[in-house]
């Protein structure tokens, strides 16, 4: 049975910069500072009575860190699974297939990169033009089934400095 569910995009939090320290992209962390602020971003979702059922991560490593800060935060911790087709270039069929995976859970979030996480999130409430994800940034988008067959409606859209804001 399809039954309603809240889909929140999450881009993941300030990573290291690319170049020689980092070769490859794949695995370039969060930086101390995105660590500091993903951690009252998780405050801030505490504090408005978020919580996830399952939490969808791209295996790059700051995807997965942004994840597990966020997934300590809450109580219960909700799992991570680390999905390829949250990585960059993933496909829309495939984040379908996975949320399919997922039909019995009610709050799912899926965390992620730009510009992907933004043109899937646009995709998913009917909109040709990609949302902006600033890092650490979340949007909620109530959908009426899993997969989503149709457009969700964007519930809430928060700028990581009023999330950090609302942790404070």
């Amino acid at each position: 049975m399809n039954m309603a569910a809240e889909l929140y995009f999450i881009r993941h939090g300030v990573a290291a910069e690319r170049g020689d320290a980092w070769p490859d992209d794949t695995k370039r962390p969060l930086t101390d500072d995105g660590v500091r602020r993903l951690r009252r971003t998780a405050a801030g979702l505490v504090e408005i009575g978020v919580n996830f059922d399952v939490m969808l991560a791209s295996p790059l490593v700051r995807a997965k860190q942004t994840a597990e800060i966020l997934a300590n935060a809450l109580a219960p911790h909700p799992p991570i699974v680390t999905t390829d087709a949250l990585s960059p270039g993933g496909s829309y069929a495939a984040v379908l297939d996975d949320l399919a995976k997922q039909a019995r859970r009610r709050r799912i979030a899926l965390v992620g990169h730009e510009p992907g996480i933004g043109a899937l999130a646009a995709r998913l409430i009917g909109s040709r033009h990609a949302l902006e994800f600033k890092k650490g940034a979340i949007a909620c988008i109530d959908v009426a089934a899993l997969p989503p067959t149709g457009a969700g409606s964007l519930h809430w859209f928060l700028t990581p400095r009023l999330l950090r804001n609302l942790g404070k």
